[in-house]
């Protein structure tokens, strides 16, 4: 049997692209693999079946740096992320890995999902509940929305969703009203199971989204975890979007998103040495408010509309 061990540090959201191809590795070859990580998260492996411990010093044992280098052709081809570090294991050694499931592959152990929701421990009652990210990284400020649209969508469905704020600490995450503010108190395993309690997620494209596929359901449900995503015109949607997202993107819309993604990063240089300071990693038409234009486009009431759809369909309301 080959021994390999996978390795990235990329952040949360990447890395559960890697649990699918870590999956479909060992379904497309049964037997054939003794497999182990090394990433940025290991709580995403927790109670993982296809790991096992390997030493890298051992002779026997191999390590490949996993990469997705197919994220480059994502405007013309049509390629998910679940396709890119597959495609990349492919190349290197020499497989026909194919995708099994469209989502990554988050475990969670019996004690876990017979745990009450971390929010029905706080409030001491079965609540229906939905996540809502507000913010996102400062190295990417492309991707956020105005704090005061994330704002009125929770307003205009006060009553009808409760939200349940997180965010990363040392991330851009300006508290909501309104809300459950969770922001900066969970690691990333109560996270995980504050996403498998939830009715949906709303949040721009970042780990949520991913985790929303990825995180199995409940014994009993079996209508697909709701997600409204912000998306504007970076990524193109097949790239990013799962089954029974609602996926608010403005390619097509925009000169600087009309065949595809800009795959940009700022909005604004901020001096930190980055390569994203680059002026060709900056946004080219960035609203007074400093939103990016396809960002802006973007209106709370459609995105209030998407979150109800999902409630509506679900009779998840708040007593």
């Amino acid at each position: 049997m080959d021994k390999w061990i996978f390795e990235n540090r990329l952040s949360p959201g990447d890395i559960v692209l890697l649990t699918a191809a870590v999956r479909d590795l060992h379904r497309t070859y049964p037997g054939r693999f003794i497999t182990d990580v090394r990433t940025s998260c290991p709580d995403l492996w927790s109670n993982n079946p296809h790991l096992t411990p390997l030493d890298p010093s051992d002779p026997g044992v191999r390590t490949l740096s996993c990469q997705y280098p197919l994220i480059h052709r994502s405007n013309r081809e049509p390629y998910h992320f679940i396709h890119g570090f597959i495609s990349h294991m492919n190349q290197e050694l020499g497989l026909a890995i194919r995708p099994t499931e469209f989502k990554g592959d988050v475990h969670l152990s019996e004690e876990e999902q017979a745990r009450p929701s971390p929010v029905q421990q706080r409030l001491g009652d079965p609540t229906p509940y939905w996540l809502i990210a507000a913010g996102g990284k400062y190295d990417y400020t492309l991707k956020w929305w105005h704090r005061r649209r994330w704002q009125e969508v929770v307003d205009q469905l006060e009553g009808r969703v409760q939200f349940v704020q997180v965010g990363e600490p040392g991330h851009y995450h300006p508290p909501l009203r309104g809300v459950l503010d969770w922001r900066g108190k969970t690691s990333l395993r109560e996270l995980i199971l504050l996403v498998y309690h939830a009715e949906g997620i709303l949040c721009p494209v970042t780990l949520l989204m991913h985790l929303a596929a990825a995180v199995p359901l409940p014994p009993g449900r079996s209508r697909l975890r709701g997600c409204v995503v912000v998306a504007g015109g970076r990524e193109p949607a097949h790239w990013e979007q799962y089954p029974g997202h609602q996926f608010h993107q403005t390619i097509g819309q925009l000169d600087c998103c009309a065949a595809g993604g800009c795959w940009k990063s700022r909005t604004v240089a901020l001096g930190d040495g980055s390569e994203l300071d680059r002026p060709e990693a900056l946004c080219v038409d960035v609203t007074p408010s400093g939103l990016a234009r396809c960002m802006d486009l973007i209106s709370s009431a459609e995105i209030a509309a998407s979150v109800l759809r999902f409630c509506t369909a679900s009779s998840s309301k708040i007593p």
